[in-house]
Order: C-alpha cells, then structure tokens, then sequence
C-alpha cells in the first residue's frame, strides 16, 4: 500500500467515532479493572496495566502512520526529484 494510501485509511480510522468510542471505551473498562484488582494480585494488575499500555501503543502506530504520510508530502514539495 502506497503511503498516501496508509495515511488516508490511517487518518480514517483516527476520525471515525465507532473507532474512538471503542479505543475510549477498552481503556475506561481496563483502568476501572485495573483499579478493583486487589492489591496483592500483581500479575492481573500488571496484565490490565499492559493492555492500557498496548491500547496506547495502537494509537500511537496509527497517528504515526497518518504523520508519516504528511512527511512524505513535505519532502516530495521540497524535493521533487528525489
């Protein structure tokens, strides 16, 4: 996939409410899970901590598919014959 393309389904993603609702959603459900673990339970506090984080990580690869795009735009301006 050409990286115009990427970006574009990229920043789709990133615009679409089903998207963010979801995405908004997994992180309320696991940090509210995360908080009634009990304290001693480490291993299911760490495995809801490591899914918030993973959320985070998705988003980030996504966005930084979308600034990536927007990059390559800037470089192909400056520098058209490259």
């Amino acid at each position: 996939m050409l990286t115009e393309e990427r970006e574009r389904e990229a920043q789709l993603l990133l615009d679409n409410p089903v998207f963010v609702e979801a995405f908004k959603k997994l992180e309320e459900e696991l940090l509210d899970l995360w908080k009634m673990s009990g304290s001693t339970d480490i291993d299911q506090r760490e495995s809801f901590w490591l899914a918030v984080r993973l959320l985070d990580r998705i988003k980030v690869h996504i966005q930084s598919i979308v600034e990536t795009g927007h990059m390559a735009k800037v470089l192909e301006k400056q520098h058209p014959h490259i």
